[in-house]
């Protein structure tokens, strides 16, 4: 009786922790492919787990920062799935790579082709963005959900810090600290640099490299001009000698 209730009691404590755990990883989230550093540019990742075993996930919109909007921000191609992008104007226009953006995106919406994010599966949803804002930790980006049954579910409650979780939070991108150049332009010119120094010295070593046998032909030329005359010399040496010795005789 007792080992049967301690097995009781230790499958029920199991399926609580299992019940309680299911809201933390089962909404939708937001994560970078690497890191999202103020100021640059991303690949970030909405991961959407189907919560249903009934039904599967048909439908997905993402809503974008207005209060740090967003002037580029291209869905990756996710096979079965249509993605639409919705701009709108902003109140206050931005400046990116010495232009003036006028509107941003603040919506992406993305609709199965087919059955969508079956029961016990998840999608991820690419999309790169930039630039990031340098004046914020985070973003939120509130998402709604919508099943093959109808049943719409929305990710729209803000986690507020030092609180519990929200039954449904929005997913929440963390962002790094700056990088140097912002979006790696101060790496790519440093890598170009080294590339174009990598190409000169390879250049140089090639014209060295042919420049070797001509040298070597040009000196093995005089060498064998050198003896050439120094054997005629002797030849012709020889000769006068040779003469004399039959004239004397």
């Amino acid at each position: 009786m007792k080992a049967s209730r301690i097995a009781a009691v230790g499958a029920l404590a199991g399926t609580t922790v299992l019940a309680l755990s299911v809201p933390a990883f089962a909404h939708v989230s937001v994560q970078p492919e690497g890191t999202a550093a103020k100021g640059g540019y991303a690949v970030v990742d909405f991961k959407v787990p189907n919560e249903r075993d009934n039904a599967s996930t048909t439908k997905l919109e993402v809503t974008f920062p207005t209060d740090h909007p967003l002037a580029s921000v291209m869905p990756q191609p996710v096979p079965g799935w249509k993605a639409e992008v919705t701009k709108s104007k902003l109140d206050k226009p931005l400046e990116m790579h010495g232009k003036k953006i006028t509107e941003a995106v603040t919506k992406v919406t993305w609709t199965a082709d087919g059955k969508g994010v079956e029961p016990g599966f998840f999608q991820k949803f690419p999309v790169s963005v930039g630039t990031l804002p340098e004046d914020a930790d985070e973003l939120v980006f509130k998402a709604i959900q919508t099943y093959s049954n109808k049943e719409v579910v929305r990710w729209i409650e803000v986690p507020q810090e030092g609180q519990e979780e929200p039954e449904n939070p929005a997913p929440v991108l963390e962002l790094s600290a700056a990088e140097e150049g912002h979006h790696g332009s101060s790496s790519s010119d440093k890598a170009s640099a080294e590339a174009s120094h990598s190409d000169d010295a390879e250049a140089a070593s090639a014209k060295t490299d042919a420049a070797e046998p001509a040298d070597s032909s040009d000196t093995t030329a005089r060498v064998l001009g050198v003896v050439g005359i120094v054997v005629g010399a002797l030849g012709v040496a020889y000769g006068v000698i040779a003469g004399r010795r039959r004239t004397d005789a």
